[in-house]
């Protein structure tokens, strides 16, 4: 996925559908851009830690979106130090609610009778990442190789650590954030992370985390 112009932008919307806010209030506007800037800011990595959650591409956008509008909706006056964190719990909780629902429909699909050719293999699709500008196809060849590794060794790991990896690792959350994001303490963050690390590590070797 070389641009992320498929997802709507819903964090571009005036400060007065986020509560009873004053436009004319320049504290209120400065906020709204501020907001928009952030938002703007995470959702490429996001994006992908959802896809590398949820492994279907409508279904990462429409959480990522989700998250968005929630955050803008019902966070925007908090602190700005407090929206990373704010933001990628909330993305969380709608992943684990998409997880539960997959589950659920699993279990009655289970029970109904299978049809021929009606196989849904949208679960499947790889993570798109298109490097730019373009690479020798030499570099490329080795590019592609290192991602499609580290992604089926991700893959392969805990959910938990999965989690705390990429929010340590590729959104650059410290330990206190990762912990409120995950919903957990900040020692359960350092010790699933670290043990992401070692498997990662164990796997492809030091070049790679």
């Amino acid at each position: 996925m070389s641009e992320f112009a498929t997802l709507a932008s819903p964090y571009n919307m005036p400060a007065a559908l986020h509560g009873d806010v004053d436009l004319t209030d320049s504290s209120a506007q400065t906020r709204d851009r501020a907001l928009n800037q952030f938002l703007a800011s995470v959702e490429l990595k996001a994006f992908k830690i959802a896809q590398a959650a949820l492994r279907h591409e409508d279904d990462a956008l429409d959480a990522v979106q989700d998250a968005m509008l929630q955050l803008a909706r019902a966070y925007s006056s908090r602190p700005a130090a407090e929206w990373k964190p704010l933001f990628y719990r909330i993305l969380e909780n709608r992943i684990r609610d998409m997880q539960r629902r997959r589950t659920v429909r699993g279990r009655i699909m289970a029970w109904l009778p299978s049809r021929a050719g009606d196989e849904d293999d949208d679960e499947s699709d790889p993570i798109q990442q298109a490097p730019s500008p373009e690479p020798q196809p030499v570099r490329r060849l080795e590019i592609d190789e290192a991602m499609g590794a580290l992604e089926k060794a991700l893959d392969e790991l805990p959910r938990r650590q999965q989690q705390a990896f990429l929010l340590r690792s590729l959104e650059g959350l410290d330990v206190a954030e990762t912990a409120t994001a995950m919903g957990c303490s900040q020692g359960s963050v350092k010790t699933h992370y670290f043990r992401a690390v070692q498997a990662l590590r164990a796997k492809l070797g030091e070049l790679y985390v």
